[in-house]
This record gives structure tokens, C-alpha cells and sequence, in this order.
């Protein structure tokens, strides 16, 4: 079976095509060679596995890769419309494994599982040593089974014994809103990814909104890092006129195949889509397949692009299955705009050009370490700029505790009504996370959004 995904990037290697075919001799030469007269052990099996690295490496793409039975796994479920577990985000903080936040409704959070959680044993085996994805690993498993968690909750400063069944978490890549402003209606709909239910989700969402009044879309891709080709087609198809070109995909002989819009007969979309007026949002973090939907709509002239330029990925990779489990992720074609324009390196630029508020640019981590005047950390990095972000006065943000951070502190836990230790602990994390979310939420701190919606307002006052 092969999966045709689009994350993108090719720089063809340049090895010697006169030979045709791998020397399977001198492979297993070398096999047998490291196998019987190494001083190092190592399994048979981890020297084929790195051959197979070695081959999908050379090419010089870091988008062509093989893939282990265990990471092609990974990689599909990062896109599959559902996954099996707890439903919890887990992150590792000083050595520590901690719960940043349990998914609503989610096996976790119907357990007790809160923030600032400490994993200390699964299943009743400590975690001492362990890599992130070795938590994740021992944490996932069958549905309906248990795993048994061994946390420390600080607020009670006492070990807690937490027993959860595995169920299916739905991955929802679709989330959309109505936007009323002076007397008009937006649909606002942003796309994660584009994962095996997308489409679906986008036929949902854009139906709701077309029924509630939007007279207008804004969609966003800002960070959407690609995903399926099928997926990004059905959207663009549900957007433009049958027949209409949307791309090209381009094979090693340059020779060119046109991907056109047509009518899904498994999804179902308001005809209403193909005439609202679009503006899509993105910036350098959109890339592959939400590239292929901004090239689209921009070549066509069926949506203005706000924002920055995008990443600039212009490959098209397949998926295909080893006999030893794993995969092989290559990339095996080009594709181009409607106008045969090739974006890799270059990225899809912005009509309406705007740089974000850096304050939405920043990831939020969840810090459980404590910090005081004179310490130095990335922590205390982080948690500078995000206060000179919010207004305050610091004068630095190299991570550095001085006295004005300090003073800064301070008044943000004035502020914020927790207590003035002047200190970066758990209470200050909490408190400075929670202000950053109410101020993403607050729409006119999106400078990007605002542009589109003013732009969308303009083009509807004009009708």
C-alpha cells in the first residue's frame, strides 16, 4: 500500500546511475564482517536498519527517509482522524515528566489528571533515565486496556495512585467561528493539518457557517505543516470551479500532470463555497499542502493572501511499505501552481503583507522549576520576553534574574492577584501562561486577522 502525502523539499543526489541495481554481495560482506568481527555488538537487525537510513540519507532530501515499523506508525497516526490513549499532553521539564494539560472529556481528565502532574512510575516502573518518547511509549497501548500512573500532585505535596482505561481520541483538525463586526458575518475556519478527515471536518464547519450567514471566509493555515494530497484537493475542489486546474505534479522527466477540481461523491459541500469571497492567512510556518491551497487560490484569484510569506516546500513524497514492517518516504514528484510556478525555496508570498504579534509566536511551555534573583535560565529567557511582551519593563531578555526582572515579577503578581514573592514559581508560570491565552483570545491582538477581516469588510461594503 502507498500513501501519498506532501511534505515537501528534493535535492537530487548524485550518485552514479550507470549502476542499476544494489551489489547485495558487498552489503552482505560488510554484514557478515561486522557481525562476526566487531568488538561492538550490535543486532542484525539495527545494521540493516541503518543500510536502509544510509540509502534514503545520501539522496540529500531530508524529506526522503526510512521510516522504522514503530516511527511509519507514529507517522501515520499524526494524521489518522483518531488515536488510541489517555489523552494528555506530556512534556519533560528538568528531568522531570510532567502533565501539561489533560484533552477535555479525555481519559485522563475523567481519571484526575491535572496540570503539573509529576510522572514518577508506570504500571509501578520508574521512570528514572527515560526519553519522552519512552513515556509515551510505555503510556500508549490497546483500547480498553489499563495503564496505572504513580504522580505527584505539588498543591497537595503528596503521591497519588491513578488507574486509566485507553480509548480512542478524536483528532480534530478543524475549528471555525462566526465573526460578527459591524453589522457582517465572517466565517472564521482554521486547518491544523491536513489529516484523513479534513475534508470531512471542513464540509461540517464551512455548512455551519454558510447556515448561520457568513457572507465570507477567512481561512487559516498559519503553522499547518501539510499533510495529504487527497485532502488539500477536496478543500481547493469545494472552493473552485469543476475542471479547474488547482496544481501540477511534475515527475523526474519534467513531464507535467494536472491536478483538477471535481466534485467529491463521498462529501457533500454547500455550493455556496465556490462564490464567498476568501482570504487565507499564513505565515513561514504553513508549508507543503497548505501551500498548495494558498498557490492555488492566489494564482486563481479566488482569495487574497494575508500575512507572510509561507515555507516554500515543493515536493511531493510516497509512502512505501518494507518488507520488514517500516517504510520508505520519498519523494517522487514536484508540484507547481496553477500558473507553473515552482514555490520549494521560495515559499508563496503574501498579498496582504503583516508580521504577527511576537507574543503569538511564542510557544508556551510548562515550567515546574522555581527561579529567584541571580539565576540564570532559558526559563527566565522565556519568561522575560513574554512580560516585556504583556508591557512590562525589564530591559533585558538574555535569561539573566536581575534586580528590574524581579521588580517586574512583582508587578505582574500584583496584577495578576497571586502573591508578591518576586519569585518565578509554579504560581507565576500559571498566572503568566493563563494572561498570554486570554491575549491570543482577545481577536484584535491578531494583527493578521484583522487585516483579513478588514479586507473581507471592504469587499462586502463594496457590494
Amino acid at each position: 500500500m502507498a500513501a501519498t502525502s506532501i511534505f515537501l523539499i528534493s535535492n537530487k543526489g548524485k550518485g552514479d546511475k550507470s549502476v542499476e541495481k544494489s551489489s547485495f554481495d558487498v552489503i552482505d560482506e560488510a554484514f557478515t564482517i561486522i557481525k562476526d568481527q566487531g568488538v561492538y555488538p550490535v543486532e542484525g537487525e539495527l545494521l540493516i536498519e541503518g543500510a536502509l537510513r544510509g540509502m534514503t540519507e545520501v539522496i540529500g532530501d531530508p524529506y526522503s527517509t526510512y521510516l522504522s515499523e514503530e516511527e511509519a506508525a507514529a507517522h501515520e497516526e499524526s494524521l489518522a482522524g483518531e488515536r488510541i490513549g489517555i489523552g494528555a499532553e506530556i512534556t519533560r521539564s528538568n528531568g522531570k515528566f510532567i502533565i501539561v494539560a489533560p484533552v477535555k472529556s479525555s481519559p485522563a481528565d475523567k481519571a484526575g489528571l491535572r496540570p503539573y502532574d509529576e510522572i514518577i512510575r508506570i504500571d509501578g516502573k520508574p521512570l528514572d533515565g527515560g526519553t519522552l518518547q519512552d513515556v509515551v511509549k510505555k503510556i500508549r497501548g490497546e483500547k480498553g486496556t489499563a495503564v496505572t500512573m504513580t504522580i505527584y500532585r505539588p498543591e497537595l505535596n503528596k503521591h497519588l495512585e491513578i488507574s486509566i482505561i485507553r480509548d480512542v481520541i478524536p483528532v480534530t483538525t478543524v475549528s471555525s467561528e462566526l465573526i460578527e463586526e459591524k453589522e457582517r458575518k465572517v466565517g472564521y475556519i482554521s486547518i491544523t493539518t491536513f489529516g484523513s478527515e479534513t475534508a470531512k471536518e471542513w464540509a461540517i464547519a464551512s455548512e455551519n457557517l454558510i447556515g448561520d450567514g457568513a457572507e465570507a471566509f477567512v481561512i487559516d493555515v498559519r503553522g499547518n505543516p501539510g499533510g495529504y494530497l487527497h485532502s488539500v484537493g477536496t478543500i481547493l475542489s469545494s472552493l473552485l470551479q469543476e475542471d479547474t486546474v488547482y496544481a501540477y505534479l511534475q515527475d523526474a522527466n519534467g513531464a507535467l500532470t494536472p491536478l483538477v477540481a471535481d466534485q467529491d461523491e463521498k462529501i457533500k459541500f454547500d455550493s455556496q463555497l465556490k462564490k464567498v469571497p476568501l482570504v487565507l492567512l499564513q505565515d513561514k510556518g504553513s508549508a507543503s499542502a497548505s501551500e498548495m491551497l494558498s498557490g492555488a487560490l492566489k494564482d486563481l484569484r479566488r482569495a487574497s493572501i494575508a500575512g507572510t510569506e509561507s515555507f516554500g516546500k515543493g515536493t511531493v513524497q510516497d509512502t512505501k511499505d518494507l518488507a520488514n514492517g517500516g517504510k520508505v518516504k520519498l519523494s517522487t514528484a514536484k508540484w507547481l501552481t496553477p500558473k507553473e510556478k515552482w514555490i520549494h525555496g521560495k515559499g508563496v508570498e503574501a498579498d496582504l503583507k503583516i508580521a504577527q504579534n511576537e507574543l503569538f509566536n511564542e510557544h508556551i511551555r510548562l515550567v515546574s522549576a522555581e527561579y529567584t534573583e541571580g539565576d540564570f535560565s532559558d526559563d527566565v529567557a522565556y519568561s522575560q520576553k513574554l512580560l516585556a511582551g504583556l508591557g512590562y519593563t525589564l530591559g533585558r531578555d538574555d535569561g539573566y534574574f536581575d534586580e528590574a526582572t524581579s521588580d517586574a515579577v512583582k508587578e505582574f503578581q500584583e496584577e495578576s492577584k497571586v502573591e508578591q514573592s518576586g519569585k518565578m514559581d509554579r504560581q507565576f508560570f500559571t498566572a503568566l501562561q493563563k494572561e498570554i491565552e486570554i491575549y491570543r483570545e482577545n481577536r484584535e491582538n491578531d494583527v493578521q486577522l484583522q487585516m483579513g477581516l478588514d479586507y473581507l469588510l471592504h469587499l462586502l461594503a463594496e457590494k
